[in-house]
């Protein structure tokens, strides 16, 4: 795609490790706000049967995306997937196997924020939300992050601890060799 997009010149502004981090929080937030559904009680009466249930699963599949983000993460910072696959608990060849096309995935985004939809009018994100408008993220994540003490009177617990480097002539992990 060769038209910009507003959020551009905004996203160059970090590296490809600071955008990685930014998903990897996004998506904690995400797990965090998540689990927390499945603290109080009160309203346990008006769930139905199976509604619990139903809400752990979909915290077990929020934390396997949070894992494939820090993953992309671990290999933009410069993990080896040997270094990986020992938090893992399974071998080299079986990490990289299992996330090679979420990194490529990531990778393609980067060439290619956007597609266009079948009407080719509208402009889609390829890139994690928190990666294609790092500016909102950064904002939401810290104002989250604030409220919930994750800093104790921080309120840029997120935002500034991301590499701010620029991403145009940083390595693909996804084109490395492993």
């Amino acid at each position: 795609m060769s038209q910009s997009t507003p959020y551009d010149d905004e996203r160059l502004k970090y590296s490809r490790q600071g955008l990685a981090r930014l998903v990897l929080s996004d998506q904690a937030q995400g797990v965090a706000t998540s689990a927390a559904g499945l603290v109080g009680t009160r309203q346990d009466a008006d769930t139905g049967l199976g509604g619990r249930l139903s809400q752990a699963r979909q915290l077990v599949e929020l934390a396997e995306r949070t894992v494939a983000a820090a993953v992309i993460y671990e290999l933009e910072r410069g993990s080896s997937w040997e270094q990986i696959a020992a938090y893992l608990g399974t071998s080299a060849d079986e990490a990289c196997e299992r996330f090679t096309p979420v990194l490529r995935q990531w990778s393609t985004a980067f060439r290619e924020p956007y597609r266009l939809d079948e009407t080719g009018r509208k402009r889609v994100p390829q890139l994690p939300t928190a990666a294609y408008d790092p500016a909102f993220a950064c904002h939401q994540l810290d104002t989250w992050a604030f409220i919930h003490h994750v800093g104790i009177n921080d309120h840029q617990a997120v935002s500034a601890g991301l590499d701010m480097r620029g991403a145009s002539d940083e390595p693909d992990p996804a084109t490395e060799e492993s």
